[in-house]
């Protein structure tokens, strides 16, 4: 069985962070190891407190699997200080990992923003050059190139000034576009494609960003190509989102294992 790694928070509602990395990677058929840089105060409602966790014992978490088990990708959710910024580069520079998919968290669904200036400037300069894909949201992407994104024309722009921060491959994000359908754009440096879907009517959402990109490092593991992975991965959270779950008084989870539900005649 393949593996893959979630480093990231961990989501006491279960819908976001390490929980929902965990369950997509169960979903996919991979078998998933976490480890954890923060833990969460939060229900469906909102964050109340979060307790970073030391950045020794991130490093050490990450280096003690990779001393015992072969690990076919990684995936990089939440990371928030500088110093656990740091050290999780030193980690993976010590074990050669396997391709790393990274969600660069820096900006919420609302357009808050959850990482200052000089933390944004260490994820880009320690985590990017050693990410295969990263998946920036449209504030994330406007946030990393300083420019207002408005279309899917100026999203392509994002991409290749993105990887020209050292990454190399992009997934611009375009669900918070205000457009009729939902268009991602997907760059490798050679190539673009844009991945479109309908729009879901829902207010459960919470933890689709953790999804997609747990998602594409899942199908990365299995040994799809870039946009084979990103395409299934789309496939994918469209359906978590069409079957997300009511639960809580306020923003519900996508259902991460809708399609097995499915099969086993489970409503």
């Amino acid at each position: 069985m393949k593996v893959a790694l979630t480093i990231a928070g961990s989501d006491s509602s279960g819908g976001a962070g390490i929980q929902a990395d965990l369950k997509t990677f169960q979903a996919h058929g991979v078998f998933g190891m976490s480890a954890v840089t923060a833990v969460t105060v939060q229900n469906t409602q909102k964050v109340y407190d979060i307790q970073e966790i030391g950045p020794r014992i991130v490093h050490d978490q990450i280096t003690c699997l990779f001393d015992d088990v072969t690990i076919d990708a990684v995936k990089i959710g939440m990371v928030s200080g500088i110093e656990l910024i740091k050290a999780i580069a030193r980690a993976l520079k010590a074990v050669n990992p396997p391709p790393v998919v990274l969600d660069p968290v820096m900006i919420s669904k609302s357009g808050y923003r959850l990482l200052n200036q000089n933390a944004q400037d260490a994820l880009v300069d320690n985590l990017f050059p050693l990410a295969e894909v990263i998946t920036p949201n449209i504030y994330e992407a406007e946030a990393l190139i300083g420019k207002k994104i408005n279309n899917v024309d100026e999203m392509k722009n994002a991409a290749q000034k993105i990887l020209n921060l050292g990454a190399k491959k992009v997934v611009v994000k375009g669900g918070h576009l205000e457009e009729d359908r939902a268009t991602d754009v997907l760059y490798d440096g050679k190539e673009y494609k844009e991945l479109h879907s309908h729009r879901v009517e829902t207010k459960n959402t919470h933890g689709t960003g953790c999804t997609f990109s747990s998602a594409i490092a899942a199908n990365i593991a299995l040994g799809k190509t870039f946009f084979e992975a990103v395409s299934l991965a789309k496939e994918y959270i469209t359906g978590a989102i069409e079957h997300s779950l009511s639960i809580g008084k306020g923003y519900g989870p996508t259902h991460h294992f809708f399609d097995l539900y499915a099969k086993a005649g489970i409503g």
